[in-house]
């Protein structure tokens, strides 16, 4: 098997659960670098995982880890652990901007507290690493940024309900779209990646329950995957592209979707992601009945010869 990552190194923020944790383990069994950028010291009542069991766990896996205590709105911890990240690998090749808070909140019910929160976490933070690694990433010849955000959708639904969430998700896609045309011109390329469906981990665990989560959600494998397939094409093949995991995996031939079920049992009910045009819904109170349509297409890809 061809390790394509192998020897490469990656800065992936938030990267002690969850989708980032799931990114590094799909890299470490190519043999990568991962650089852990997390705050997560002691274990968290609700939260399981720190920096260093997923450090653990990625080099079980078979990579190499440098696990960095990095809150992204703290300038100076980014400036530290990119630093300590060239001394032990000697650079910086992929930038996974996964870190992110949400709120699902209207505006009366969204402190200002919580809303500085979510901005200076999802798009300062996004800004702030991506901007440090610059000038490393200019010296690899794989140079590639992935921020986990989604397409940028204008409908005033995906405002409504939680206006300032939206706004600060959608700050990581706007500098997608900024970078990926200010930095083509070093072959770096700057894309999104978005899961078509809710992914089970304890952020969604926290909003709607344990139970509940799995009921209707896929595993971050998927969206590990699908990450995997973007940062190992050469520059000209992804650059500026809002990607959906299950679209990108299709393109590899893909077709059998169940695989990353959180429920085995899961009969197609499962909830769509925020931000997709097909698919409105209201939060985590709808939304699971028009996964139905996406299981019917899913059902009719896997008979096409």
């Amino acid at each position: 098997m061809v390790k394509k990552l192998e020897g490469r190194t990656l800065f992936i923020t938030g990267g002690s659960r969850g989708i980032g944790k799931a990114i590094a383990l799909k890299a470490a069994k190519d043999g990568a670098n991962i650089v852990i950028a997390a705050k997560t010291t002691e274990p968290h009542p609700k939260l399981p995982g720190t920096i260093y069991t997923s450090a653990k766990e990625i080099e079980e896996a078979g990579g190499k880890c440098l696990p960095c205590v990095v809150d992204v709105r703290n300038e100076s911890q980014i400036i530290d652990a990119v630093n300590k990240a060239v001394d032990v690998f000697g650079g910086i090749d992929i930038v996974i901007n996964n870190a992110s808070a949400i709120s699902l909140t209207g505006t009366l019910d969204t402190d200002m507290k919580r809303y500085d929160l979510m901005h200076n976490i999802n798009t300062r933070g996004t800004f702030l690493v991506s901007k440090i690694c610059l000038p490393h990433l200019k010296k690899s010849k794989y140079g590639h940024i992935l921020n986990i955000s989604p397409p940028l959708n204008m409908n005033p639904n995906w405002f409504k309900d939680h206006v300032a969430y939206t706004m600060a998700k959608y700050g990581m896609s706007m500098c997608v779209l900024g970078m990926a045309a200010e930095f083509k011109k070093y072959n770096i390329s700057v894309n999104a990646l978005w899961p078509r469906t809710v992914i089970h981990t304890a952020a969604v665990e926290m909003l709607s329950g344990v139970n509940e989560a799995k009921s209707y959600s896929r595993k971050p494998d998927i969206m590990a995957d699908a990450a995997y397939s973007i940062i190992t094409k050469p520059f000209d093949h992804y650059n500026g592209n809002f990607l959906i995991d299950d679209e990108v995996l299709q393109q590899e031939g893909i077709l059998d979707f169940d695989q990353y079920l959180s429920d085995p049992a899961n009969n197609g009910n499962l909830m769509m992601d925020f931000f997709l045009e097909d698919y409105p819904h209201d939060g985590f109170n709808q939304g699971k009945e028009v996964a139905k349509r996406q299981a019917q297409k899913n059902e009719t890809n896997k008979t096409v010869p």
